[in-house]
């Protein structure tokens, strides 16, 4: 059997099976959860065992709820009864999963099937700070596994188990034409002006690897450019709860090629931004993370025609810039006249992987 992820509530009596943590947004469809659930049923004494898939949105320490402030709300709750089965639910075709976990665990296991509806956000964790504490700001997918006479009863810990999984997308968008931007810049003393120009190839780029930009310089001035930065930022929105909007830069470098005066240039940079190293910036977004494991910055929000953004919590952008330091020559040559620049949207994401590779891939990125 491939690996399976199980947990079991604190006072051994049943646990949960799960065969993967990552749950893959396609943008059309949403893979639905599909797990087990093991109870021993002297336990149960006519009680009932409930799954619960819950998509929270978290902005804010728990601690500093001492005005009444919620700094959690639900975004979606699913609640289905597992054991006994109702006689009104519907129970579709096993899964293969479902299947040889029912056979090895025998007649008090129980198979459920969870499906998150098509907007939900995907799983976003804004990076905390080195003295943060606690559960990170973001946007979680829980499943809850627990038993109670009712929906309406309070159900202590003893008599519940949770496991963290994951919404990721993967690229369903076609490739069309890549980016392009241009400037014209005209300086005092200068009869013609300064043309800049920068595009990529496609827009969607994934996790990892290199994002070739292309810059063509056309400097008719009398200025000397020293230096062409290019940048890559994240522009992170909150739009739940806050009007927060946070932009880091996850990739810079400064490239020394100089472009005299009244001549072209035109050059492919390559630019690859990665975790690694933004490792240490507070407030950086990150696809959902797993406990012990490792993840990596955050997708690129993809907007459903009609869907509401205050519901999915956190959007997530990109963009990259191109700078050009201008400086003058002659004898002012060392002294600075002016940035010009232009901005290239950019969509990063998951690459989608070929049929039966899903969860391998999500879990490697």
């Amino acid at each position: 059997m491939s690996t399976v992820f199980k947990k079991t509530s604190s006072n051994g009596k049943f646990s949960i099976y799960l065969g993967k943590r990552d749950f893959v947004d396609d943008v059309d469809t949403v893979e639905p959860i599909d797990g087990v659930i093991l109870v021993d049923p002297e336990y149960l004494k006519g009680r009932k065992m409930f799954v619960r898939l819950t998509c929270a949105f978290r902005y804010g320490r728990d601690d500093l709820d001492v005005i009444g402030l919620t700094f959690r709300k639900d975004l979606y709750v699913q609640t289905k009864q597992v054991a006994p089965a109702e006689p009104t639910s519907i129970q579709g075709p096993l899964t293969a999963l479902q299947e040889r976990l029912l056979h090895k665990l025998g007649v008090n296991a129980y198979p459920f099937t969870l499906q998150m509806v098509a907007n939900l956000p995907c799983s976003v964790t804004l990076q905390p700070g080195p003295e943060d504490s606690g559960k990170p700001c973001g946007v979680d997918f829980e499943v809850k596994s627990f038993c109670a006479e009712n929906l309406e009863e309070k159900i202590s810990k003893s008599d519940s188990v949770q496991l963290v999984v994951r919404k990721v997308q993967f690229s369903a968008l076609e490739p069309g034409p890549g980016p392009w931007a241009q400037t014209i810049r005209s300086f005092f003393l200068s009869s013609q002006p300064l043309q800049l120009q920068a595009w990529m190839d496609r827009e969607v780029h994934y996790h990892g690897e290199a994002i070739s930009v292309h810059v063509s310089i056309n400097n008719y001035t009398n200025k000397v450019i020293r230096r062409i930065k290019i940048a890559v930022i994240q522009i992170t929105d909150v739009v739940l709860y806050s009007l927060d909007k946070y932009t880091k830069t996850v990739f810079i470098r400064e490239f020394t090629e100089t472009v005299a005066a009244n001549s072209s240039f035109s050059q492919t940079f390559a630019v690859t931004p990665l975790l690694a190293a933004n490792r240490q910036k507070q407030g950086l977004a990150l696809d959902g993370k797993l406990k012990h494991e490792d993840t990596n910055l955050a997708s690129s929000t993809i907007l459903r025609p009609g869907m509401n953004k205050e519901l999915l919590g956190i959007l997530v952008s990109y963009k990259v810039k191109v700078n050009l330091m201008v400086s003058y020559g002659g004898i002012l040559g060392g002294l600075p006249a002016s940035d010009v620049g232009v901005e290239l949207p950019l969509i990063l994401i998951h690459p989608k992987p070929p049929h039966g590779e899903r969860a391998v891939q999500a879990r490697r990125t």
